[in-house]
């Protein structure tokens, strides 16, 4: 069962980088010490469940369908998204999502390393990440809330006349400046 927001922010140290592989699947293969510490469940806990296990309920599933489609194209990812330890306590990662190839060239799974966020980057992404939110809240489906959430993305995306990365660099930039 999936625990409940408590609303407390756990945080972790800038120079720390949490690590995940999984399968094709999104099923965890690896987790290092400090995703362990970080998310609150025991390595046994995390190896060989969902990577899903710590997403957090008020972040928008149009950005992990994002995130997959691009993985499944063969491209990296940079996503700012927010996870849910195993006591309810938050955390917020800048991930870089990439896929992992065999001896083929194939897919073979996934590696994402996570830091802590640049200070600011969050409060420019959190109205966003509310908006999508909300959309899909209105929405009767599973199916028609990443629909019209993705819709609405890829129009602030367009607005804005920036890609989903360059959009991504652009929150950390704007917050250091």
């Amino acid at each position: 069962m999936r625990p409940h927001p408590t609303g407390i922010e756990r945080t972790f140290e800038d120079e720390e980088i949490i690590v995940s592989k999984t399968d094709l699947r999104g099923q965890i293969t690896y987790a290092n010490e400090v995703f362990v510490r970080v998310s609150g469940y025991l390595e046994e806990e995390l190896v060989g469940k969902p990577h899903s296990i710590v997403r957090h309920p008020a972040m928008p599933r149009c950005v992990f369908k994002m995130l997959w489609d691009l993985l499944e194209a063969r491209s990296e990812v940079f996503a700012y998204v927010l996870n849910l330890a195993k006591n309810g306590d938050h955390y917020w990662v800048f991930a870089h999502v990439t896929p992992t190839f065999g001896a083929d060239g194939q897919p073979i799974g996934y590696h994402s390393s996570r830091r802590k966020p640049e200070s600011g980057t969050v409060d420019k992404v959190i109205p966003l990440y509310e908006r999508l939110l909300a959309e899909e809240q209105r929405q009767p489906t599973k199916w028609q809330e990443i629909g019209a959430s993705t819709a609405l993305l890829t129009g602030v995306l367009a607005e804005a006349g920036v890609a989903y990365d360059e959009f991504v660099f652009s929150l950390a930039s704007s917050a250091a400046g």
